[in-house]
Parts: C-alpha cells; sequence; structure tokens
C-alpha cells in the first residue's frame, strides 16, 4: 500500500470518495503502482464535473462520449486504453451498484434477440463453457444472415430444408473437412433450439446433411519425446513466468487437460494429501485425477516460488497486473510462445492432450485406461489412438492372402 500516493493525484468530485477503496482494489489485483488507473479516475471525475454529471448518471451512453471525447492514434490504441480501464468500471460497479455496468440490454434486432436467448439456453440448461458458446454461436449468426431476406425482416416459421442445405453446402466450400463437420453438428444443435422455442414450425434438424468423409481415417498429431523436451527446456525456471509456464506444459502434457480445463483449476482443486487433482470439464462434469510426482512439483514449486500474492484463487494467473486467472486463450499463448523459443512448428494447446493420450499407450496403458485418464464420453473417440500403437497392431493383422513368404 505504501506505493500509492494519492495525494499526487487529484481527484475531485463525484469520484474524490472512492479513492482509497479504490486504491485497495487495485492492491488486491496486484498493481504496484496505480497512477495510471488513478489518473483516469481523475479525468473521468473532472470530465463528469464538467457535464455536470452526478455518480448515478454515469450511464454506458456517458462513459462512450467520455471515451470518445480522448485522442486516440488508432481503434486498437483505443482498445487497449479500454481493456487498461477496466478495472475502474468493475470497482465502480460494486462499490457504486452502478446499473449501467450490468449485463448489456437485450438487443433490439430480431436476430440479436434470438442469438442471446440461444446463449441462455447453452450456457444454462446445456451448462456449456464459454469458449464452446462462442462457437456454437457464430455458426447460428451465420445461418441467421444468410436467413435474412433483402427486407430485413425475419420469419423463421417459413424457413424450410432447402435452406438449410444451401447453407451447408456453401460453408462446406469454404471449410476444411473438420470444421465443416463442426458447423454441421453446431447447426444442428441451433436448429433444435429454434423449434424448441417455437419459431419454426418443424425441426429442421434432420435436413442438415452430413459431411463426407473417411471416419478416424487421420492418425493423431502427437508430440515426439525431443519435442516435448523441447518445450519444457525453453521455459526459464529462474523466472516466475518460466516457472508458470513450465507448471503448464507438464499439466498438459502429463494429464492430458484441455486448455480451458487447465485455466479453471483454482487452490482448493490440488488435493495434496490424497495425491489428486479436480478438474472441472466440458459439460460440467467434475473428476479427480491422480496427480503424478513430476506434476505436483512443478505446480508446487510454481506456487511457492513464483505465483503472486492476489485475490484470485485460480492456480495459473497472469504474472502482471491485473493478476487474474489466465484464460484458456492465455493457456494456449503458453504453448505457443514455448514453440517459438524451443525453435518448433507452433502448435495448440490440444495438440499435448493427443501427445499425452499417445505416450500414455505406448508406455502399456489400455485404450480403457487411456479414455478415463482423457475422461472421453464414448469409446468410439478413444479408439482412433489404437493406430498409434503400430505394434500392437502388427500382432493382430494377417497376411495377404497369396502374398509370399
Amino acid at each position: 500500500m505504501s506505493s500509492f500516493r494519492p495525494e499526487s493525484v487529484a481527484v475531485t468530485r463525484p469520484l474524490a470518495p472512492f479513492v482509497l477503496g479504490f486504491r485497495e482494489y487495485l492492491a488486491q489485483l496486484g498493481y504496484k503502482s496505480g497512477y495510471g488507473l488513478l489518473g483516469v479516475m481523475a479525468e473521468l471525475s473532472a470530465w463528469m464535473s464538467v457535464e455536470g454529471l452526478g455518480l448515478e448518471e454515469l450511464t454506458r451512453e456517458e462513459w462512450e462520449s467520455f471515451v470518445s471525447g480522448r485522442a486516440f492514434r488508432s481503434s486498437s490504441g483505443r482498445k487497449r486504453w479500454e481493456s487498461a480501464a477496466s478495472p475502474l468500471l468493475e470497482y465502480l460497479s460494486a462499490a457504486a451498484g452502478l446499473p449501467a455496468w450490468g449485463p448489456p440490454a437485450a438487443p433490439v434486432d430480431p436476430v440479436g434477440a434470438v442469438i442471446d436467448s440461444y446463449e441462455r439456453y447453452l450456457r444454462n440448461e446445456r451448462g456449456m463453457a464459454g469458449r464452446s458458446i462462442r462457437n456454437y454461436l457464430q455458426v447460428g449468426r451465420l445461418f441467421l444472415a444468410s436467413a435474412v431476406p433483402p427486407s430485413g425482416e425475419l420469419d423463421l416459421s417459413r424457413m424450410t430444408a432447402a435452406e438449410v442445405v444451401e447453407f451447408v453446402t456453401e460453408e462446406a466450400q469454404r471449410l476444411k473437412v473438420a470444421s465443416a463437420k463442426a458447423t454441421t453438428t453446431r447447426l444442428r444443435s441451433f436448429l433444435r433450439f429454434l423449434h424448441l422455442k417455437g419459431l419454426t414450425t418443424m425441426s429442421l434438424a434432420g435436413a442438415v446433411p452430413s459431411v463426407a468423409s473417411w471416419r478416424l481415417a487421420s492418425l493423431p498429431k502427437a508430440l515426439g519425446r525431443p519435442q516435448v523436451e523441447a518445450l519444457l527446456s525453453s521455459c526459464d525456471r529462474r523466472s516466475p513466468i518460466g516457472l508458470r509456464d513450465y507448471a503448464i506444459l507438464v499439466v498438459l502434457v502429463r494429464l492430458g487437460l484441455r486448455a480451458g480445463e487447465v485455466a479453471r483449476l483454482q487452490l482448493d482443486d490440488v488435493d495434496w494429501r490424497a495425491g489428486d487433482l479436480l478438474v472441472r470439464g466440458k459439460g460440467a462434469r467434475i473428476e479427480r485425477l491422480p496427480l503424478p510426482t513430476d506434476v505436483g512439483q512443478a505446480i508446487a514449486r510454481w506456487l511457492q516460488r513464483g505465483r503472486p500474492h492476489c485475490a484470485d484463487r485460480s492456480v495459473f494467473v497472469r504474472a502482471r497486473a491485473p493478476q487474474r486467472g489466465l484464460s484458456p486463450e492465455g493457456v494456449s499463448a503458453v504453448v505457443w510462445h514455448a514453440c517459438e523459443r524451443g525453435g518448433l512448428p507452433p502448435v495448440c494447446a490440444h495438440r499435448l492432450r493427443h501427445t499425452a493420450a499417445t505416450q500414455m499407450l505406448r508406455a502399456g496403458a489400455s485404450l480403457r485406461e487411456v479414455g478415463e485418464v482423457m475422461r472421453q464420453r464414448s469409446s468410439e473417440v478413444t479408439s482412433i489412438y489404437a493406430k498409434v500403437d503400430r505394434r500392437a497392431l502388427s500382432a493382430v493383422v494377417r497376411p495377404w492372402p497369396g502374398a509370399a513368404r
């Protein structure tokens, strides 16, 4: 707290009563110096005073007017500034109870209203995670955009199976096979939702054509041992960020967690006495996995020597303020940066999940055991890894009839 000197930043009314509380909030987020954000607070308060606005009159529209009056070199510069200023809005919303900073008002356009309702359905009734919701909403928006006539009126009751087929055909032409298959899956979900809500007269999910492909044709793409060692060796474990990144990579490679599952890990999820880890998986599933020694050691070193003291209970947090839990995208970025440092082609975090499954299979684990660790509901999904163990497959392959012996 001693690093903050509010007397050097003059915040006038109407925000002056909130200065001390805002300083404490910034300290909880890990800011060592709050001069920049205190300056934004002072500037905002002075602008409100000139405009004759009280705190209760600080709406989203007024905030937009304040931001628009600032000088930015580019739109990206404005986005970075708004992102940096977000702790001020969060604090004012909590401390002053401003309704303006709550959830945005429901969209007034027909397409936006449908998408907003679909988002609540996916979140509350399907229990989907944020990243999956965004992917499903994207397909819903694309489909509705294709269904809006030139007049701009959206009448889903007149939608036909031919329109569904036409949309899938156009999308499949520009997408790879895997992306096209994912699009059809998400579209079927959206069409079932439209019928459930009475927006279509019949369920059109059955009209969605399947994308032709050889089932389980490709091998899972796993990293070899030298590549894994290069990833881990790229982390400078003398620094806090290196300790964090190393622990994340070890968790991904050894346990096969998804990026979102790593991001959702909480301090209380690690049971050091029992030696296991609670994992919050897809579909709101909660399961426990054994905690291997090397994984536990990597996490412990990060917690003891690298993790900053902050109010956030996430295991893996940002190294710089605001010190909050990493997002799934942040976990993926850790893998990308490790690839760059290690001189490897960039791969996504999910590639390390394939690597974990492949390593377990080659170490002698059965497909059932791999499926349990990967937490895969269907044995058909796990069966793709059978193609990796070529030595086991060669034992059951029969010679071609008539082939030379």
